[in-house]
């Protein structure tokens, strides 16, 4: 089978590694890729932008299946495209990536199905949005309407940085057409998960849940980015909550696009939060997250082909989705100054020692080949991923590879997965509290 891959950062750097352990592939084919995917795929220069353009590429290499990695992609098309041409492809057509495409589609599509989600206005105009502000406490959270490579959503803290974030998004047009319309929402408390499904012909698969790491400094400090890293581990939702995600928001999602006239296939990621009152949609995705996708693949012991498949062909009900136990992280690594203007062509070493050690896989994002060197190319460079029996092991083992990597400027989050080991500590320290309470010492 010969599988296209559509995309270029680590997210399909991922994928592109997955796909190329199958026994059903033979031939892996990336567009554009990046230097790390020139090591498991094909790269072939391609513009993201035009379906037309895609979809000759798939003509060309006879591409069997292709896997669109990033949502701009989606939103243009790409998959009607497909679909009009007779090619396998997987992704929800333009109609059901309005989910992404548009904040405020999505923010009413939600009230009108009865999806939990935060109190939110929309507003069309500076004036409006800054009447809309009045209406909510602080922090309050403002999203431009269109994409905006995950750069689009701020939480402002003060009623100052919420006055500037309104002007730089409508008035100075920092984001271009993305901020021509606002969603201004309340800021939702609680713990962030990622929780994707694989929806197909009929029904859909879970994939194991994340959390990902959006500010770009410790503590969830600073500027919203892409993803400064994530981690999975199975403790991070219940079985209960996952349950209710489920029923409370997969299913009624799923439905409720059904039931509009634009069935959702495809990766549909919920971004949620855990509140005090249950779980809330933050913002869906209509593909695999990055940085999630590099410990999600790390974990899968499914053949990603067959999955895939399945879900094209009404069987992912057939099909079972296995997968490692052990937790995975991510750490990303990013060029200086990261997510404002950054400087590219900056030379990488010790890629290979950062993989040395068993169960490390470094992915490529923003790089790119000059000569004999791998230099940066983008903000988010690379994304060191590790796997291990338990969560502090993994990221022992990730941060340990990271200590390996040198590049003029180099800067990352040293904090990713610490909340998820402080909860693991917190659960075992509650749980030998109960055993000692069961069974006291004996009196002397």
């Amino acid at each position: 089978m010969n599988v296209l891959v559509l995309g270029s950062g680590g997210r399909e750097h991922a994928l592109a590694w997955k796909l190329r352990e199958s026994q059903l592939t033979e031939r892996v084919i990336c567009a554009p890729g990046n230097a790390g995917i020139a090591q498991a795929a094909e790269c072939v220069p391609v513009d993201l932008t035009s379906p037309a353009a895609m979809f000759e590429l798939a003509e060309r290499f006879d591409a069997d299946l292709t896997v669109v990695g990033p949502e701009a992609p989606l939103v243009a098309g790409v998959v009607d495209e497909f679909e009009r041409g007779g090619r396998k492809i997987i992704g929800p057509s333009k109609a059901a990536a309005s989910l992404e495409g548009s904040k405020m589609f999505a923010k009413e599509f939600m009230q009108r199905h009865s999806i939990p989600t935060a109190r939110f206005v929309v507003a069309d105009s500076h004036e409006s949005a800054l009447e809309a502000l009045s209406g909510f406490g602080l922090p309050v959270v403002i999203k431009a309407d269109g994409l905006a490579a995950g750069k689009g959503v701020v939480v402002a803290r003060t009623r100052e940085e919420a006055e500037k974030t309104l002007d730089d998004f409508m008035n100075r047009n920092v984001l271009g057409r993305a901020a021509e319309r606002l969603v201004i929402e309340e800021c939702l408390v609680g713990e962030e998960v990622s929780f994707i499904v694989l929806a197909g012909t009929r029904g859909f698969v879970p994939l194991v849940p994340t959390q990902d790491h959006k500010q770009v400094f410790d503590n969830d400090q600073g500027p919203n980015t892409g993803g400064m890293g994530a981690y999975s581990e199975d403790t991070i939702l219940s079985e209960g909550l996952r349950d209710e995600i489920l029923r409370r928001i997969v299913q009624p999602t799923l439905d409720g696009m059904a039931k509009e006239g634009a069935p959702f296939r495809g990766f549909l990621y919920c971004g949620l939060m855990l509140t005090s009152e249950g779980p809330k949609v933050l913002e869906y995705n209509v593909r695999l997250g990055d940085p999630e996708t590099q410990p999600i693949m790390m974990r899968l012991r499914s053949d990603l082909v067959d999955l895939l498949a399945a879900s094209l062909d009404g069987k992912l009900g057939v099909v079972e989705a296995r997968w490692s136990p052990n937790p995975s992280v991510c750490v990303v690594l990013t060029s200086k100054d990261y997510p404002g203007t950054y400087e590219t062509g900056k030379a990488i070493t010790g890629l290979e020692a950062a993989e040395a050690r068993g169960g490390v896989k470094v992915f490529h994002a923003g790089t790119a080949r000059r000569e004999k060197d791998v230099v940066t190319a983008g903000g988010r460079v690379l994304g060191v991923t590790a796997v291990a029996e338990d969560l502090s092991s993994a990221v022992e083992k990730a941060y340990t590879a990271v200590s390996k990597i040198h590049f003029d400027g180099m800067h990352y989050r040293r904090d990713i997965a610490a909340k998820g080991v402080r909860r693991l500590k917190a659960s075992a320290d509650v749980r030998n509290s109960d055993r000692r309470t069961e069974n006291p010492a004996p009196s002397q």
